[in-house]
């Protein structure tokens, strides 16, 4: 009997329904399932790290992984990204360039313009999201900096967070940055780990580590054929550098001999290795106001003992890293799979000038010198702190230099020192081997490229639709050929760049760059022309000798810009423009006990260049008969509020009778107590704005002023970094001292809630712009 016309549900079933199951043919429905003999994929993303810093491109850092895959794998030695980490990530993922994808600069601010959405729109496919639907399990760890940072805490939307552009599972942090020791936040799947405190041992690169093995081995418990795409977005080499002791070890005494001698070293080397033709210059030390980097002999022996310290922590952190993809490749290894795997690693762009010309005690201090250079005091300091725990540093920008030999400048410029970074591809099963054609590939490639490529290489296709609406077009091309062929030409012949009025554009061996002056006017390019085929350090200008061809290219970036939704360009001060609903999260706010720790930047905002008062209610809620005295009891003790962690923040607890105000000014500490009478019902700390960003702090108990401390460091632009938490110091600890003693240290009496009423912003708004301006970089 046929299915009546009137019956619903039976539109797309593909048997046949009758009354009962013996006059019915059964059908099921199955999702994508991959071609068989589909490759796994494993991209492998690091963060600030240059193009000398590993052992395929000249380092003496040891990275035996990277050794091995680049040995039967291959090495493109004129491989491109933009300036940032928000924009490269968001051109990867995509295919698409980063200004068309929504990502002309970092996920920390919010000017109100297409170029600039910092968030995934809903046109814009991602990888993950073609692969699922080609039949992959997608999985992603670590950093992933692409969602702005005012919708990273629980109650904004998640459109633009991991699980959502197409990852089944997602393990790691939404910012930018983060410490390595004691992360502020840590997101798994789309939820927030509530973590009080982390365990002795722990190191992010090795949590991040287990949990991508485990989703590889869960997957392969239950699916021993669905390949998968593993997306591991290192969190390092990006400031605080922090690394363990037994890597920090392995290179004591490595580096004694400075920046100079170690770019020489690693130049010669990437010449021997055939990376760069005969008769390429290496970039002298940068010198041009800004960018300049000492020379290493003019340092006294105190500073070349400091200095050399800092790049001990950072080759230990590089070390890190390959011994994590070491681990990878020996899973992959131990399940048969490593060689049907395509394995891609590289960097987001160049390395950083971020530590200035001295090196940072604290990373999040050095981009608050606005007003007064000496506001911090940021140097000399313990030298055996360097890259523990305890303090959040970052190298001198000689390092920085060298990180990035043969180039010029920095992560942030267009110039090759902030754009060309390595690329190691190993699969093999379907890539030539490098001993059999050297491995090498000096073609012009871009960052878009990588999507195209790997569909390609997997054999799969790209849909046009998401969501119902039309897919924005990939602006990468498929370097596969390249990769089989060493003698296959590039198809990527032009590539526009901009980052905060930094240009370039390439077109065909020719490279047109012009480096912004703060100062200058953002649309008033100093355009420089390179022949970077027989130039590619960028040194000699040739806009001279070639008029009519840097016209030719001016012209050509002007008409990219367009097309890609690079303007308006926009100077600092409109860049870091703010939507104007987010003055929501600077209204008071009652958090209770039990409350899990506040997001950084909705905690930020409540104190950031203000007054602001903050009220802990000690009364119960109803007096029970047994217990009529209520408030502070003899014996009650712990954390009633904290803010921060080693970075930088503030706390309040109460021990051994006293009331203790500490105040962690990005790593020192200084705090005040006072006995606090039996009864006390409510304690106040009142913080007041103080010229040159300080605050003076009072404590009140029940409106009665009892202790102060004065003369305290605003904690601004990006600090504190871990969010409030109420009754309990959690995750890093603002105390050390406290710490060792109490552990979190949880509040025994009882705690009502804690309020917090921000006052009126007490700064002027230059100081906001410029100190914003700078601490935000910080999170590129």
């Amino acid at each position: 009997m046929p299915v009546p016309p009137h019956a619903r549900g039976y539109e797309s079933f593909g048997g046949s329904a009758g009354r009962t199951s013996a006059q019915s043919t059964p059908d099921w429905t199955y999702p994508p399932t991959a071609p068989a003999g589909a490759p796994n994929i494993v991209v492998v993303l690091v963060d600030d790290m240059g193009y000398s810093d590993i052992g395929p491109f000249g380092s003496e850092i040891e990275t035996p992984t990277l050794d091995r895959l680049a040995a039967t794998g291959v090495r493109l030695s004129n491989y491109h990204t933009t300036p940032l980490c928000s924009p490269s990530r968001a051109a990867l993922l995509t295919g698409i360039n980063s200004h068309r994808a929504g990502f002309g600069f970092v996920a920390n601010a919010d000017p109100g313009y297409p170029g600039l959405r910092l968030e995934l729109a809903d046109d814009v496919l991602t990888l993950p999201e073609i692969l699922r639907g080609n039949g992959y399990a997608t999985y992603a760890v670590g950093k992933w900096h692409l969602v702005r940072d005012a919708t990273m805490n629980p109650s904004a939307h998640r459109d633009s967070w991991p699980t959502n552009r197409g990852f089944d599972r997602y393990y790691g942090s939404l910012e930018g940055l983060n410490s390595f020791y004691h992360p502020n936040q840590l997101v798994s799947d789309s939820s927030v780990v509530d973590v009080e405190e982390y365990p002795a041992g722990y190191y992010l690169t090795d949590d991040l580590t287990d949990k991508a093995l485990s989703y590889i081995k869960d997957l392969r418990a239950h699916d021993a054929q669905k390949p998968f795409f593993l997306y591991f977005a290192h969190v390092a080499m990006h400031g605080p550098l922090q690394a363990k002791a037994e890597d920090q070890a392995k290179y004591r005494g490595r580096y004694a001999q400075g920046w100079d001698e170690l770019r020489r070293r690693r130049f010669a080397e990437q010449l021997a290795e055939g990376l760069f033709p005969p008769g390429t210059e290496q970039k002298p030390r940068n010198t041009e106001p800004g960018y300049e980097a000492a020379e290493w002999d003019s340092l006294s022996a105190d500073e070349q003992r400091r200095y050399a310290k800092y790049m001990e922590v950072y080759a230990g952190m590089v070390d890190s890293i390959d011994q994590s993809l070491g681990r990878i490749v020996d899973l992959l290894d131990d399940l048969g799979e490593l060689d049907n795997t395509i394995i891609v690693f590289t960097s987001d762009n160049g390395g950083t000038a971020e530590g200035g010309p001295e090196g940072t005690r604290s990373y999040f201090a050095e981009f608050a010198h606005v007003d007064d250079p000496d506001w911090v005091g940021d140097v000399p300091h313990d030298e055996d702190l360097i890259g523990t725990a305890k303090l959040g540093v970052h190298y001198p920008r000689g390092w920085g230099q060298a990180s990035n030999t043969p180039f010029r400048f920095y992560k942030g410029q267009t110039f090759a020192g902030g754009v060309r970074v390595p690329l190691v591809v190993s699969w093999p099963k379907g890539l030539p081997r490098a001993d059999t054609d050297s491995g090498i590939r000096h073609e012009y490639a871009y960052v878009t490229d990588l999507a195209p490529t790997l569909l390609e290489l997997a054999g799969l296709d790209r849909p046009t639709v998401r969501n119902g609406l039309p897919a924005k077009d990939f602006d990468g091309v498929s370097a596969a050929e390249l990769l089989r062929d060493r003698t296959a030409p590039t198809r990527h012949t032009e590539q526009y760049s901009e980052m905060t009025g930094h240009r370039g554009f390439y077109r065909d061996g020719w490279k047109l760059l012009s480096l912004h002056d703060s100062d200058a006017d953002i649309d008033a390019p100093n355009w420089q022309l390179f022949d970077v085929r027989a130039d590619p350090t960028e040194l000699h200008d040739l806009s001279a000798q070639y008029p009519d061809k840097a016209a030719e290219l001016a012209a050509a970036w002007d008409e990219s810009a367009w097309a890609n939704t690079v303007f308006p360009l926009l100077t600092r001060a409109d860049l870091f423009r703010r939507r104007p609903e987010e003055a929501r999260f600077a209204a008071p706010v009652r958090l209770l006990p039990g409350t899990p720790t506040l997001e950084r930047y909705r905690s930020q905002r409540l104190i950031a260049f203000r007054d602001f008062t903050i009220t802990a209610d000690l009364t119960a809620a109803a007096s029970p008969a047994d217990r009529p005295e209520t408030g502070y009891q003899l014996g009650d003790e712990g954390v009633l509020v904290a803010h921060g962690d080693p970075l930088g923040g503030y706390l309040l607890y109460i021990e051994d009778g006293e009331v203790v105000l500490g105040v962690n000014s990005y790593g020192r500490y200084a705090s005040t107590g006072a006995p606090l009478p039996v009864g006390a019902r409510e304690i106040t700390v009142r913080a007041t704005v103080r010229p040159r960003l300080r605050w003076d702090f009072v404590i009140e108990v029940d409106g009665t002023p009892l202790t102060e401390l004065t003369d305290q460091v605003q904690l601004v632009g990006m600090a504190p970094w871990t969010g409030i938490s109420v009754g309990v110091d959690a995750r890093g600890p603002v105390s050390w001292e406290l710490r060792e003693r109490r552990g979190p240290f949880r509040y025994t009496g009882v705690l009502r809630a804690i309020t917090y009423t921000p006052g009126p912003i007490q700064v002027p708004q230059r100081t906001i712009d410029a100190v914003e301006r700078e601490a935000e970089y910080a999170a590129e």
